[in-house]
């Protein structure tokens, strides 16, 4: 019986952590048609969508907002890895 419940949790968990990663900018590049967007109207999208996605990030360890050259570093890593 122990073994059934562990197991269910196991894969509840999985389940769980697949569908939170279809929810990123290349599963939203979708134009009203509901066909994938191709060239510079990708290309604009993922722009924005990744920049959307960093900017509320970008909060210093005191909690305020960070500005200048380290917003910049912050956003371009930040847009290189989501």
């Amino acid at each position: 019986m122990m073994k059934r419940i562990v197991l269910a949790a196991i894969v509840a968990t999985f389940a769980a952590g697949s569908a939170l990663a279809d929810d990123t900018c290349e599963s939203k590049a979708v134009g009203k048609d509901g066909k994938a967007l191709a060239g510079a109207a990708k290309t604009s999208f993922m722009k924005k969508c990744k920049e959307d996605a960093c900017t509320p990030k970008a909060v210093g360890s005191d909690g305020k907002p960070l500005a200048g050259a380290a917003k910049n570093s912050f956003m371009k890593k930040c847009e290189m890895g989501a």
